[in-house]
């Protein structure tokens, strides 16, 4: 097969909303993949629904921004704000981890910490990727590379999407920037993560229209795809008013469960003979 893809869910156990989502994605539609978020809410539901289903592939998602972390605050001072919460996103964590205000011992303690956490229950890890994509901020890659050794992970996110790549999806100047920037500090943490002997996907999808990826983009990203391997990442969630009213991020939610689901992509992955495949079948070739 000359085209391989993995459609993964990320943000499984942020909430019962998501969880429905990825399930349903998964047992209806194109999701072989999600990734576990270690600190999120229903983290424990999901881990129950995951082993019901125990073909999805489950990765970690490293979770460093917004969320409450898994060790105690006084371990991870220089991670959390005055509520005890991650610095409220990856712009605000960014810039104090270049001030040298993130102490690295913490990011490490709270990383492995949320690796064991998704370990301890029972799972079948696949790979390593992050919210917010935070694994691929260099000095972050290390961590998670050395982590990664440490617990027998071998494969990783790769959130590389092409610099000019649109898929139809008009987005402001400021996005497509930060993508550019993304784009960038993921082709330096491919490279380290080739040092380590780490496997990624090839090509990366979901970046400009992360949060929107209605089942026109998605269409038109699967009929970009190119041969290889190629990793489409969604967000999906059943509940948008419930989801919205926790959430801020203007997520359409149910259009990317509607995405994955849809009938219109399903006849084109079996007319395209395009192999539906999980972060586990991932080999060195």
């Amino acid at each position: 097969v000359l085209k391989k893809l993995i459609v993964n869910a990320d943000d499984f156990g942020l909430h019962t909303e998501v969880n429905k989502a990825v399930i349903k994605g998964y047992q209806q539609g194109c999701l072989r993949s999600t990734s576990l978020m270690p600190t999120g809410a229903a983290v424990e539901e999901a881990s129950q629904l995951a082993r019901q289903n125990p073909e999805l592939g489950i990765g970690i998602h490293i979770t460093l921004v917004a969320e409450k972390p898994v060790l105690p605050l006084d371990k991870v001072s220089t991670l959390v704000d005055e509520q005890g919460h991650f610095h409220a996103d990856h712009m605000v964590f960014i810039k104090k981890y270049l001030q040298g205000q993130i102490d690295k011992g913490q990011l490490y303690a709270e990383c492995e910490a949320q690796i064991a956490k998704a370990m301890s229950l029972g799972l079948n890890i696949t790979h390593l990727d992050s919210h917010q994509h935070l694994h691929t901020l260099p000095g972050v890659t290390e961590i998670c590379l050395e982590l990664m050794k440490k617990y027998n992970i071998h494969r990783m996110r790769y959130p590389g999407e092409a610099f000019g790549f649109t898929g139809g999806y008009h987005s402001g100047m400021f996005r497509r920037l930060a993508k550019c920037g993304l784009t960038a500090c993921a082709m330096l943490a491919r490279r380290r993560a080739k040092c380590y002997n780490m496997m990624m996907p090839e090509h990366f999808f979901g970046m400009l229209a992360g949060g929107h990826m209605e089942k026109k983009y998605f269409l038109n990203i699967l009929k970009a795809l190119p041969d290889g391997i190629s990793e489409i990442m969604v967000h999906p969630g059943c509940d948008a008013k419930a989801l919205g009213s926790v959430y801020d991020w203007q997520y359409h939610w149910e259009d990317e469960l509607a995405s994955v689901t849809s009938e219109e992509a399903m006849s084109y992955l079996r007319q395209q003979k395009i192999e539906l495949i999980s972060f586990k079948e991932l080999t060195h070739e």
